[in-house]
């Protein structure tokens, strides 16, 4: 057999409108018969941190048109149809500029394929990182990076780095970039399964994806836009695959195989998937069609013992953002300016909400709640303590050290959330709700000591949960996953640190809100919204 040599991704164009940011930085010099494109290292910390401030802020036009059609769609449900007026809404807050389209405003990462004769002259990872660090300082976003001191104890890095940087070498003069910013729920929902060849027929395959597609649920944010990557030189190779693909940058790939391994789109199986997605009926959040935008399956080439499956998601926070660098300048991908072009002239009918005071004793507001069906909608007004992950760590000591829970615990809902930096002026930074199944390990011992009887968050959660509060007598109520903008601006009226204020967006805070949209998902009688949409 004769030597071929194929490229693995043979991405075939690239429509991607750009934006020109400055002619400056760049210069073509001559070495011998080549010619060199010379970058100030300033011109890569400039487009890091231009295209990290614009995908806080704005989404691409494609994944608006998406939630209109949504709305648009006479078999979306209600539910579908209220998130994703939500999310248009959101976005119309975000572009504004000053509450980013969601309170994780996630890890930031950077791929880059830097060509032959492209030069910078230094280590362009540290250039990115500086343009990174200036938005998250300059802006409004939140630093969620933990650096570990031992093996178990960590602090904020107080500058959301570190990011992930990859750059990688081909042929060419100009330097091109894909910038993401991934927050910690739908990275979460990142799934690698390692499998063989007896997967590799319609039936298995189907059934496969049947059986998977309910470990995504909705703790991402839905909807979402879903890569399904089947194959892969290694692991590794596998999940950047997916990462890549979730974010539409292997949307112009050949959509046929051959024998030299060329990664391709696999259309048919893209529209199979979707309509697994659809026929789920988990739907954008709280029940219907919209569980997923779209599909992407990548098939790659497999070593004949390995058989690598990943999938993954670009959650309703759709953050990424391409940019390049050629002779002619520095540029940068042009995402929406005009967010509420894409909102209906009347929002989506809904049915009235229940409207609930959070300012009764707890007692009261149990009885209240106890009274109606789960998907139920509410409209919350009152007080909430906020407390996530390591608060929740912390609460547990005190529990263990033999202390008595927080009387706040015991005498407020708790809403599982980290916000952003607070904007001049503004009550709130964008302060969205967090995964809740990352607290499920606490829910009984604390509802057995009275405390998180209602509990706020988004995502679906364990049977342990459902168990909890059928046994306590407690509550998990869902919010939208995503419109943290929105929220900061129209539903939370005033924000106070009342425990662990060193935690950082991690400690214990108290805040006011009004009409703070929630459904029923998990009841006092045993009942859970996501469990009968599994049966």
């Amino acid at each position: 057999m004769d030597f071929r040599y194929q490229d693995p991704y043979p991405i075939q164009k690239d429509d991607t409108v750009y934006k020109k940011l400055t002619s400056d930085y760049v210069k073509v010099e001559k070495l011998g018969d080549r010619e060199i494109l010379t970058i100030d290292p300033k011109g890569l910390e400039l487009l890091a941190e231009e295209a990290m401030a614009d995908v806080s802020f704005m989404l691409r036009s494609s994944h608006l048109e998406s939630l209109r059609r949504i709305i648009d769609d006479p078999e979306a449900t209600d539910n579908d149809r209220f998130v994703a007026y939500n999310l248009l809404q959101n976005a119309a807050v975000a572009v504004e500029g000053a509450l980013p389209s969601c309170q994780d405003t996630g890890t930031a990462i950077v791929m880059g394929k830097k060509g032959e004769n492209v030069y910078t002259g230094v280590e362009d990872g540290e250039y990115l990182s500086k343009g990174i660090f200036n938005t998250y300082q300059k802006r409004n976003l939140r630093y969620s990076q933990v650096v570990p001191l031992t093996m178990f104890d960590e602090k904020n890095s107080g500058s959301n780095l570190p990011a992930q940087i990859d750059i990688y070498a081909k042929k060419g003069d100009y330097y091109e970039f894909l910038f993401l910013t991934k927050g910690g729920g739908s990275a979460n929902k990142t799934f690698l399964y390692q499998k063989t060849k007896s997967l590799l027929n319609e039936k298995s395959l189907e059934e496969f994806v049947k059986e998977r597609i309910s470990d995504l649920g909705t703790a991402a944010c839905p909807p979402y836009h879903l890569a399904l990557v089947i194959g892969g030189t290694s692991a590794e190779a596998n999940l950047a695959a997916v990462k890549k693909a979730s974010a539409k940058y292997y949307d112009h790939l050949p959509t046929e195989g051959n024998e030299a391994g060329q990664a391709f789109r696999d259309l048919e199986w893209e529209a199979k998937v979707q309509k697994i997605c659809q026929e789920s009926a988990i739907g954008a959040q709280f029940g219907g069609k919209y569980l997923t935008h779209d599909v992407r399956v990548i098939r790659l080439p497999r070593h004949a013992a390995s058989c690598p499956v990943g999938m993954g998601v670009s959650c309703s926070a759709d953050r990424n953002i391409k940019g390049k660098i050629t002779k002619e300048g520095i540029f940068l991908e042009q995402l929406e300016q005009d967010p509420k072009r894409f909102l209906p002239d009347t929002p989506p009918h809904l049915e009235e909400a229940v409207e609930i005071n959070l300012n009764k004793p707890m007692p009261e507001i149990l009885a209240e709640l106890s009274k109606y069906p789960i998907k139920t909608r509410l409209k919350l007004n009152g007080t909430l303590i906020v407390a996530r992950d390591i608060a929740h760590a912390k609460i547990k000591e005190i529990i263990d050290s033999g202390k008595p829970m927080p009387e706040y615990f015991k005498n407020h809902p708790i809403y599982y959330a980290g916000p952003a930096k607070t904007p001049e002026g503004m009550a709130s930074g964008s302060f969205g709700p967090t995964t809740a199944g990352r607290m499920d390990v606490y829910v009984d011992e604390f509802q057995s000591h009275g405390g998180s009887m209602i509990m706020l968050a988004k995502g679906n959660r364990s049977k342990d949960v459902t168990n909890a509060c059928h046994k306590y007598g407690g509550f998990y109520l869902g919010s939208i996953g995503g419109p943290a903008a929105i929220l900061a601006k129209d539903n939370i009226v005033s924000v106070d640190v009342v425990d662990f204020p060193e935690l950082g967006m991690e400690a214990v805070r108290k805040i006011e809100v009004k009409d703070f949209p929630a459904f029923i998902i998990s009841d006092d009688k045993g009942n859970d919204f996501f469990a009968n949409l599994a049966h």
